[in-house]
């Protein structure tokens, strides 16, 4: 039994961050021919939806680089090794300093989300929040109202990239934070940010995952920093042609493009779907 696990932007989906037609009809050969598939990205499970609108993804699904988990069977969560306010009060200077406005997820014990952010300082920033204002199970707040009792998810934003890189160097001070970044697919002035804890990443999200299934075999795609971990995890692992050059270096091999389908294409090929 294998695992095949997808990264979301620059892998699987196209430049109008969808799933094409043909992508969408691989998937459900895949899933008719009992392939065991899963989606891992930094994005957040309510910013994933509309991107993977059109297919049913029927296992565990892993967001926000592993910190989050979402069963859609059950309709559940899982969370891993969740941050505090003390984790992060220091780096939020760093936010502030670089004009760039954070997001900071937090987790309810309902089971709700709680977003909260310092004053919006563009039309990024204001992108974001439209974005989240638009999902039912997640309400906005200032920051100024984040409790020390909070449980934090991640803490994502989005800028320039120079900007971002000053707060990725802020972050590397300290050894319970991991960031990552990337950009330039959909705009080349908007680079994306995700913060979490240091102890989660894809690489042992999906080791979790392939360990409780029992599958023997682990092969993932993907095109960005935050796919590293997944990739030295993996015993066969694809970069997208448009992947970052140290990216594919890492690659068992290259494919296609990602917004040519280069995913679905291998798919049909590998398993003669």
């Amino acid at each position: 039994m294998e695992l095949v696990a997808f990264d979301l932007d620059g892998t699987l989906l196209n430049r109008h961050q969808r799933l094409s037609d043909y992508t969408l009809e691989t998937l459900e050969r895949l899933k008719s021919a009992g392939i065991f598939y899963t989606v891992a990205t930094g994005r957040t499970h309510f910013a994933a939806m509309p991107c993977i609108e059109g297919h049913d993804f029927p296992n565990w699904q892993i967001f926000k680089n592993g910190v989050e988990w979402w069963d859609p069977k059950k309709n559940t969560y899982r969370h891993r090794s969740l941050l505090s306010q003390s984790h992060i009060s220091e780096l939020l200077s760093s936010f502030e300093e670089n004009q760039i406005t954070p997001f900071v997820f937090c987790l309810e014990e309902d089971g709700s989300h709680k977003v909260y952010h310092s004053p919006l300082t563009g039309h990024l920033s204001d992108h974001i929040a439209n974005e989240l204002g638009n999902h039912t199970n997640m309400s906005l707040h200032p920051i100024s109202e984040l409790s020390n009792r909070s449980k934090i998810t991640n803490i994502s934003a989005m800028g320039h990239p120079t900007r971002i890189d000053k707060i990725i160097e802020d972050s590397q001070k300290h050894s319970h934070l991991t960031a990552y970044s990337g950009g330039g697919i959909y705009n080349p002035e908007a680079f994306w940010l995700d913060i979490h804890h240091s102890n989660v990443c894809k690489g042992s999200a999906l080791m979790e995952l392939k360990a409780e299934i029992g599958a023997e075999k682990l092969i993932v795609f993907g095109d960005g920093d935050n796919d590293l971990t997944m990739f030295s995890h993996s015993d066969e692992a694809f970069a997208t042609e448009n992947a970052l050059s140290h990216v594919k270096e890492a690659a068992s091999d290259v494919i296609g493009h990602h917004d040519e389908d280069g995913v679905a294409k291998y798919l049909r090929k590998r398993y003669d779907l």
